[in-house]
């Protein structure tokens, strides 16, 4: 595939998609290519189905499991109806959340397993990874009470309401795999202003393009 793909990653209260907001039209400006924001759990209208029922506040007695395989299939209807053919069209494909999300949540935070939420996602996605992965990284204690902060004007959802200590171990698996995937994804420090994140974001993006033109 001749695309780019691109993922930003963070816990809750990271400023993924309030970031991916403010990327997009530096991107559109700037890159000779066809730039498409998506997301997950979403993206197309059967995932976006599935993600009503993963997030929605009422359904307190979803099994860990149930939540793990809803995030798959998601994913798996996202790849075939947007992801691939972005990638197979060329364009620069930038999506809020993707693998490495399960395996903070629901492999980590759920304590379903790291590698047995992997295995079921490889089988989801055959194999597809990112290029390049933008890890928005903040302490649990930070995203929460941004997520607090701002509850009447975004979305409060399942995720949101667990306990700090699921958060910390959330927090805890990205550091872990940012440390085990040092290539792919890069640490950002997202604690600080907006414009900071935006710009050390685009940086990283710009070289990464810039790269894939030498390779």
């Amino acid at each position: 595939m001749d695309g780019i793909f691109i993922t930003i990653e963070g816990p809750d209260g990271a400023g993924k998609t309030s970031v991916l907001k403010e990327l997009l039209p530096l991107l559109e400006a700037t890159v000779q290519m066809d730039v498409i924001a998506t997301r997950e759990p979403g993206g197309s209208r059967i995932a976006e189905e599935i993600r009503e029922l993963i997030l929605n506040p009422v359904n307190t007695e979803m099994d860990i499991r149930t939540e793990a395989l809803l995030y798959a299939a998601a994913r798996r209807q996202h790849l075939i109806e947007k992801i691939k053919p972005a990638l197979e069209s060329g364009a620069l494909l930038m999506c809020d959340r993707f693998v490495d999300s399960s395996l903070a949540y629901q492999g980590a935070g759920r304590d379903i397993g790291v590698e047995a939420v992997r295995e079921m996602n490889l089988f989801a996605t055959e194999g597809l990874e990112p290029d390049l992965t933008l890890y928005l990284d903040v302490e649990a204690s930070v995203g929460i009470e941004r997520i607090t902060r701002n509850k009447d004007s975004r979305q409060f959802d399942r995720l949101d309401q667990e306990k700090i200590e699921f958060h910390e171990k959330v927090r805890t698996a990205y550091l872990k795999l940012a440390s085990e995937n040092p290539k792919r994804i890069k640490m950002i420090d997202a604690s600080g202003a907006i414009s900071e994140v935006v710009a050390a974001c685009y940086t990283l993006i710009t070289e990464k393009l810039k790269l894939k033109e030498v390779e």
